[in-house]
């Protein structure tokens, strides 16, 4: 067998069973879910993780895409963009046990302080929310100790989920720009 075939095989296989813990995922099984929407009980999640933002070294996971024509003199940055693959974490640690991915962009809004727009999404990659995803979109004014902002939605286990993320900055090295971040995350779900 070539490998073409192999990969059509395997891309069937792999779209015939969108399931993600339980939940399946086709348009179908969607619709059926929310038909019983009205009878479903709201829940409320609670999530603990270490966002580690990587934008300098050997391998960053946070990249420059654009900058405006005066960030470099921008006491704040403004006009910076960054688009990122950032591991979460269960602990501070780099080696900490990796729960999932956060997937996005941010850059710097603020003339005045240093405010950042978040546009990202946390994508679960262990234990019982492997699959599933909460998305933030929100201002982020990092040098405040707690920063919140909102999730506005959910995939999989999070479908239709809404919260807040509160971020607290654990570490920053000025030098490297590379951070982690502490975030409390809850949300309302079904």
């Amino acid at each position: 067998m070539g490998r073409l075939c192999i990969f059509v095989m395997l891309c069937s296989v792999v779209m015939a069973t969108p399931v993600a813990h339980g939940i399946e995922k086709g348009p179908k099984a969607v619709e059926e879910w929310f038909q019983k929407l009205g009878h479903a009980k709201e829940k409320v999640t609670k999530l603990h993780f270490y966002f580690h933002d990587v934008v300098s070294g050997k391998n960053p996971t946070a990249y420059t895409v654009a900058k405006s024509n005066i960030t470099d003199i921008s006491p704040t940055g403004f006009g910076l963009v960054r688009m990122m693959d950032n591991a979460l974490t269960a602990g501070p640690k780099p080696t900490s046990k990796i729960v999932g991915r956060a997937q996005g962009i941010y850059g710097s809004a603020d003339l005045e302080g240093m405010g950042l727009l978040m546009t990202m999404n946390f994508v679960f990659t262990d234990g019982t929310y492997n699959g599933s995803t909460l998305s933030l979109l929100g201002r982020n004014p990092i040098l405040d100790r707690y920063r919140e902002m909102p999730i506005v939605g959910g995939s999989g286990v999070f479908r239709l989920a809404r919260g807040i993320a509160t971020a607290k900055t654990f570490t920053f090295n000025v030098t490297s720009e590379n951070a982690i971040v502490e975030y409390h995350v809850i949300v309302a779900h079904y």
